[in-house]
C-alpha cells in the first residue's frame, strides 16, 4: 500500500509539471488608429500626464475640494466596490487551478429487511460512521482554467484603471466647478461695482430732470441701463448657486468657498504643456488601458473556450476511517481509501462549445474595436484642448484690447455729455458696451484656465499612469498574487 501511495504522487507529480499548454492566441497589440503626433504639438519635455494633480492644482481650496470629492464622492465609491468584486472574481477563477480539499464526516443508522432461509423477511439494523478526507483536483492539460484566471485579471486590472479613469475626470470636474464659482464672483462684484456707478448716474440725471437741466429720455435711459445691471447679476446670483449644486454632487457634501484670491481678469498664468506623442496615451490614459485589459481578457477567454474541446482529466481522492460504532472509528484495520481518475472527452452536445467559441472570438473582435475607438477619442479629446487653449489665449488678449478701448469709448462720452456736446444716448451705450467687454473676459480668461485643465485631464493627468511594462509583468507574476 506504500508503495501505491508513493506511485500516485509520482503520477501526480509528473502531471503538474507537464500541464503548461495555453490554447490563448498570441497577443499583439493593435496599431494606433491616429496620426503619429498631434499638429502644432509641442516635441519636447515631458508629458504633463506625469504631473500629480496636487502639483498642477496649486490653490488650497481646490486641493481641499478635490481631497474632499476624492474621499465621499460616490461615483468613485461605486468604482472601488467594483474593483473588489473584480479581485474576488479573480480569486474564485484561480481557486479551480489547486486541489480541493474537504473533510467529511459521516455517520448512517437504518434498518434493513433481509430474507433468511426459513424464516423469511427479517430486520436488520444497520449503524455506519466514517471520517474522511476527500481530495479532487481537475489537471489543467490545455490552460483552460490558467485562461479563465488570466481573463479575471485582466478584468481585474480593468477595473483598477476604470476607477482611476473616474477619479482623474472627477478632479477636473472639481477643477472646473471651482473655476465657475471664482468666475461668478468676479463677474459678480463686476457687476455690483457696475450697479453703484449706475445709481449714481440715475441720481444725477433724476436731479437734472427734476431742475429742468435734463430730460426724461435721459433719466429712462439712465433706469434701462441701471435694470439691465441687476438683471444680469441676478441671472449670475441663480447660475452661481447652480454650480454650487453640481459640486455639492461632485464632492459628496455641501461646499464652502470663500473669497479666492484668483483674479481671472488680472492674473495670467502660463502653463508649460508639452502634450507628448500619441503613444504616450497608452499608458497614461486609464480608460484606454482599461481598455487593452479588456481585450486581454477577451484573449484569454478564447484560449479558455478552445480548451473545452480536448479531453478533461480529474482525479479524486478520500482517505479515512470507517466503523459501526463510535469508539471503533480510529481503531486498527478501519481506514478505508479510494482513488479515481476521470478522464472526460466531449462527444456530441450540439455546437455549444463552437458555439462559445464562436462567441468568444466575437468578443475579442468588439474588444479590438473598443480599444481603437478609445484611443481614437482620446486623440480627439487632446486634439480639441489644444485647439480651445490656443484659439482662447488669442480670444483673451484681443478682448484684452477691445476691453481697454471700450474704457477708453466710455471716458470720453462722458465728457463729451457733461460738456453739452452729445446725448446720453452715447454714454449709455458706451457703459453698456463696456460691462459686456468686462464680462466676456472673466468669461474667456476661465474658459482659458479650462481648457488647461481639460487637456491635462485628456492626457491622463492626475494620478500616477499604469506602466506598459505592467502587461508583461502581470502575466508573470500572477500565479504569485494567487
Amino acid at each position: 500500500m506504500e508503495k501505491s501511495h508513493w506511485t500516485f504522487l509520482g503520477a501526480v507529480t509528473v502531471i503538474f509539471l507537464t500541464t503548461g499548454c495555453s490554447f490563448a492566441p498570441d497577443y499583439t497589440r493593435p496599431k494606433q488608429p491616429v496620426p503619429l503626433k498631434f499638429e502644432n504639438a509641442q516635441s519636447q519635455g515631458a508629458s504633463i500626464a506625469g504631473i500629480g494633480w496636487r502639483d498642477f492644482f496649486r490653490e488650497a481650496e481646490l486641493q481641499r475640494l478635490i481631497d474632499q470629492a476624492l474621499a465621499h464622492n460616490r461615483d468613485i465609491r461605486i468604482a472601488a466596490a467594483r474593483v473588489e468584486e473584480a479581485r474576488a472574481n479573480w480569486r474564485i477563477e484561480g481557486a479551480p487551478l489547486y486541489p480541493q480539499l474537504d473533510a467529511v464526516g459521516t455517520g448512517t443508522r437504518g434498518r434493513t429487511l433481509f430474507t433468511l432461509p426459513g424464516a423469511g423477511l427479517s430486520p436488520v439494523d444497520t449503524r455506519q460512521i466514517s471520517a474522511q478526507l476527500s481530495a479532487s483536483w481537475e489537471i489543467d492539460f490545455w490552460g483552460r482554467l490558467r485562461n479563465l484566471r488570466d481573463a479575471a485579471r485582466w478584468q481585474y486590472l480593468a477595473s483598477e484603471e476604470s476607477r482611476r479613469a473616474v477619479a482623474t475626470d472627477l478632479v477636473a470636474q472639481v477643477a472646473n466647478g471651482y473655476l465657475l464659482e471664482r468666475e461668478y464672483q468676479e463677474r459678480e462684484a463686476l457687476a455690483q461695482r457696475s450697479i453703484e456707478t449706475r445709481e449714481d448716474s440715475l441720481r444725477i440725471m433724476r436731479r437734472r430732470y427734476e431742475v429742468g437741466s435734463g430730460s426724461r429720455l435721459d433719466m429712462a435711459q439712465a433706469q434701462i441701463l441701471l435694470a439691465q445691471a441687476r438683471t444680469t447679476l441676478q441671472s449670475l446670483q441663480q447660475d452661481r448657486a447652480v454650480n454650487r449644486n453640481a459640486l455639492a454632487l461632485l464632492v459628496g457634501r455641501s461646499v464652502e468657498i470663500g473669497p479666492g484670491s484668483l483674479r481671472l481678469t488680472e492674473e495670467r498664468q502660463d502653463f508649460a504643456l508639452p502634450p507628448g506623442l500619441p503613444s504616450d496615451l497608452l499608458v497614461n490614459r486609464p480608460d484606454i488601458v482599461a481598455a487593452e485589459y479588456q481585450l486581454l481578457a477577451a484573449n484569454a477567454n478564447i484560449g479558455a473556450a478552445r480548451a473545452a474541446f480536448l479531453p478533461n482529466i480529474s482525479l479524486t481522492g478520500a482517505y479515512g476511517t470507517m466503523s459501526d460504532e463510535l469508539d471503533g472509528l480510529f481503531s486498527d484495520g478501519s481506514e478505508v481509501w479510494s482513488f479515481t481518475p476521470t478522464l472526460s472527452v466531449p462527444l456530441f452536445n450540439a455546437g455549444r462549445l463552437q458555439g462559445n467559441l464562436e462567441g468568444a472570438r466575437a468578443r475579442r473582435d468588439r474588444a479590438v474595436a473598443e480599444y481603437e475607438r478609445t484611443i481614437q477619442v482620446a486623440f480627439r479629446d487632446v486634439s480639441d484642448a489644444m485647439v480651445r487653449r490656443r484659439q482662447l489665449r488669442r480670444q483673451v488678449d484681443t478682448t484684452r484690447e477691445l476691453l481697454e478701448a471700450q474704457r477708453e469709448r466710455a471716458r470720453l462720452a462722458q465728457l463729451r455729455f457733461d460738456s453739452g456736446r452729445s446725448a446720453y444716448l452715447e454714454v449709455l451705450d458706451a457703459q453698456r458696451d463696456l460691462f459686456n467687454a468686462e464680462q466676456t473676459l472673466v468669461q474667456l480668461r476661465r474658459a482659458e484656465i479650462a481648457s488647461v485643465v481639460a487637456l491635462y485631464s485628456a492626457l491622463g493627468g492626475g494620478f500616477a499612469a499604469v506602466p506598459d511594462a505592467t502587461i508583461e509583468q502581470t502575466q508573470a507574476t500572477g500565479e504569485e498574487q494567487q
